[in-house]
């Protein structure tokens, strides 16, 4: 930081070498920095805090271990600790970080209006989808499962699973699920107001399919009731049964029982004791003969 200054005093008149015996530092150095006034080193470092935002705005639930992974994907390899260093003093803390602290819990922006207001019936496939996020702990660490559920027949059309919870999580789901169920045009997809759902590339992928986003409102449950009932079976069916060795056994716990007993051996009353598999295909028997 002593340079600029010798720099603009030679510029006022003083001689570089006064300036120096005053200061009591050597002009070599000072000639060098002349030469290439940004030392590489903060260059580097300059690109490295730029990764590091970039992957902060992607999704702002990344703590400084993860922008490192990300930052490191893109190129700019770091350590953990350069990373914290880096976020520091940039002002980068995750959301989730910033939640704990706060007595208070901050509202999300409500990117989409609630056109759901709790009423979850449909008279049609494909007009209603709910959407949440669960996780669950293994011995290799938490895995994540974003779900859709179209509330017609109850059956999850699409779905992903991930040891990451990220934007990419839930927009996975969702092209899962449109590539399952074909035409969704109109259909409204509900959702509460976490990060992955209001991120930039899902209202992009909403509007791409020509679907409709919905949100209910911060820290209640009683808006997305319908999908918290299927993340309760899945609880007890499921996580709940037994202390799970890796995130790949318990990855296709979940699956087999999603596609196996629940849309194929489970009776709901709801359906009149139909599995969704059997309901849906009930109800396509008559649009099939009057074609």
């Amino acid at each position: 930081m002593i340079y600029p200054l010798v720099d603009e005093l030679a510029g006022a008149g003083i001689p570089v070498k006064v300036t120096c015996r005053v200061l009591k530092i050597a002009r070599q150095p000072y000639y060098r920095w002349k030469q290439h006034p940004v030392a590489m080193r903060a260059w580097t470092q300059a690109h490295r805090r730029n990764a590091l935002l970039d992957a902060h705005r992607e999704d702002p639930e990344f703590g400084y271990r993860f922008l490192a992974n990300e930052a490191r994907k893109a190129g700019w390899r770091m350590s953990r600790r350069t990373a914290w260093k880096l976020c520091a003093e940039a002002g980068i803390t995750s959301a989730a970080q910033r939640r704990r602290r706060s007595k208070r819990k901050r509202q999300g922006p409500p990117v989409f209006d609630d056109f759901v207001q709790r009423v979850f019936t449909a008279d049609a496939p494909n007009r209603l989808w709910l959407t949440d996020i669960t996780e669950h702990w293994t011995a290799e660490g938490r895995l994540y499962c974003c779900a859709m559920k179209d509330v017609y027949s109850n059956r999850i059309v699409g779905y992903s699973i991930s040891d990451r919870m990220t934007a990419k999580l839930a927009l996975d789901a969702l092209e899962n699920a449109v590539a399952r169920r074909g035409e969704v045009a109109g259909c409204i997809v509900h959702a509460d107001r976490g990060s992955q759902f209001r991120s930039r590339r899902m209202a992009a992928a909403l509007n791409r399919h020509g679907m409709v986003g919905s949100m209910g409102r911060v820290a209640s449950a009683g808006d997305n009731a319908a999908m918290e009932s299927f993340w309760s079976l899945l609880q007890k069916n499921v996580l709940n049964q037994r202390a799970w060795v890796s995130r790949q056994q318990l990855r296709l716990a979940i699956v087999v029982w999603i596609e196996r007993k629940y849309h194929r051996q489970r009776p709901q009353d709801a359906l009149g004791g139909l599995t969704p598999i059997e309901f849906e295909a009930k109800l396509a028997r008559p649009r099939a003969l009057a074609a």
